[in-house]
């Protein structure tokens, strides 16, 4: 079994033998084993379904390469709880859908939701998408204020604008370098884009 597939697993399991014991532990197990796409679909459309089961089954679908997981994964996204946030991005990555970078980049630059940013911001360097860059230095850009208290996305968008080797970034990367704790990683991403300015 993929190894984020059994995280993802034993966390549900977990999560199912708390609120509904043996039966939602044996219903997790199908879930992540036995479910074909058509159950797990549904389990997407059918109400009064656990948190656990939808995540469960828009991951399956999504690393299937399955449209019908989208809107879970991107509400998944931006969710409060991290783990969930990285098992969402890992499953769109793998989704194929054209969709993915542009809701990647609305939760990336939502000022009201940037607490939650760091796994958009991640998943836009691996899609490389149109949209990756400029949402990225939008992003950092407003990480920049003075005691902005999300120094991890900021340094994020750093790492990231460095990974993607846009020479468009260079602006921001600059004005990265006279943050201390984003100065080290700026110099580095500074390197990476063309001309290593």
């Amino acid at each position: 079994m993929d190894e984020e597939l059994r995280a993802l697993t034993e966390r549900a399991r977990a999560e199912a033998a708390a609120s509904g014991g043996p039966e939602a532990v044996a219903a997790c197990e199908r879930l992540a084993r036995g479910a074909g796409t058509c159950a797990l679909a549904a389990v997407l459309t059918e109400s009064g379904q656990p948190l656990w089961a939808r995540e469960l089954a828009a991951f399956r679908l999504g690393v299937a390469g399955d449209r019908r997981a989208f809107e879970a994964l991107v509400l998944l996204l931006n969710h409060r709880d991290p783990p969930r946030c990285a098992t969402a991005a890992y499953a769109l990555a793998r989704l194929g859908d054209p969709r993915t970078a542009r809701a990647a980049a609305a939760l990336a630059t939502n000022e009201l939701r940037v607490a939650y940013a760091l796994h958009p911001v991640r998943l836009l360097v691996v899609l490389r998408a149109p949209e990756s860059v400029p949402a990225l230095v939008t992003t950092l850009r407003r990480r920049l204020r003075p005691h902005d208290p999300y120094r991890r996305v900021a340094l994020a968008c750093v790492e990231g604008l460095g990974e993607l080797g846009d020479e468009r970034a260079a602006p921001v990367l600059n004005d990265a370098l006279a943050h201390p704790a984003l100065a080290e990683a700026a110099v580095r991403a500074l390197a990476r884009l063309p001309g290593g300015r």
